[in-house]
């Protein structure tokens, strides 16, 4: 799965908060994701976060 950093991601169970939507911050081995929702930022491994994904929303390009 080809995931990047700024990518925005729909995962299978929501947060505590109630969101489901989460944007990629850092990648490698394991993920840094933060909540949309209330900014909660928790680290996933790799594994665990493809599994989880449903939809994957790509990083928007600033246009000057």
């Amino acid at each position: 799965m080809n995931l990047s950093v700024g990518d925005r991601v729909r995962l299978r169970k929501a947060h505590p908060c109630g969101s489901y939507e989460w944007i990629i911050m850092r990648t490698g081995m394991d993920f840094r994701i933060q909540c949309l929702g209330c900014t909660h930022q928790t680290w996933i491994s790799r594994s665990k976060l493809e599994s989880a994904i449903t939809v994957i929303s790509p990083e928007e390009k600033q246009t000057p």
